[in-house]
């Protein structure tokens, strides 16, 4: 198996991170009353997977795909996960999108590949949800990737899921007090037709 650039970086970049308490992004956190009592439930570039183990304390069957076999290896071991229903895969999903109609409820958080969208939105099912967090072009103070091709650019996410309900939307960008609020990210939860 021909292993990619991007996989022996992330791979990296797992092998020298320490284990540690994660928690979910604030998109599932604050808007968890709105998850199905039950469901598939996918979490891509899972990374530790805080929010895939988020999703099964809900009830979902979740499954949490990651290009770094590294990461995945680690959470398969990780004793926080071993009770959970979570399958995990070592997955390229830019090579290997998620089949169509297969889940209810779909997380991605602080990674953006635009030519995923469409697969991500073949991939839930009628009425499922998208929950999805991750930087903006505009923002206050640093962090998160530097190349613009990895950050959305005024009110983006929300017309890439502009055909789909919107149920919760927030993006304050650099207006008002900028040591409030929320900033340097875009947060979505929208359900498809």
């Amino acid at each position: 198996m021909d292993v990619s650039d991007t996989q022996k970086k992330w791979d990296a970049i797992y092998q020298k991170s320490e284990e540690g308490e994660y928690t979910a992004v604030r998109v599932l956190q604050e808007n968890q009353h709105l998850l199905p009592e039950g469901g598939r439930a996918l979490e891509l570039a899972c990374g530790m997977a805080a929010n895939a183990a988020f999703l099964a304390r809900q009830g979902l069957s979740t499954t949490a795909w990651d290009i770094s076999a590294v990461v995945i290896e680690r959470l398969q071991g990780s004793p926080a996960m071993q009770d959970l229903p979570i399958t995990f895969e070592a997955r390229d999903i830019v090579q290997q999108p998620p089949e169509e109609a297969s889940f209810d409820v779909i997380v991605v958080s602080y990674f953006l590949d635009r030519s995923l969208i469409p697969h991500i939105k073949r991939a839930l099912k009628p009425s499922g949800l998208i929950f999805y967090q991750t930087f903006t072009q505009t923002y206050v103070n640093e962090g998160g990737p530097r190349s613009r091709d990895f950050r959305l650019a005024d009110n983006e996410l929300l017309q890439l899921f502009g055909d789909y309900q919107v149920l919760v939307y927030r993006e304050e960008g650099r207006v008002g007090d900028l040591q409030q609020g929320y900033r340097n990210e875009a947060l979505i939860v929208a359900q498809k037709p």
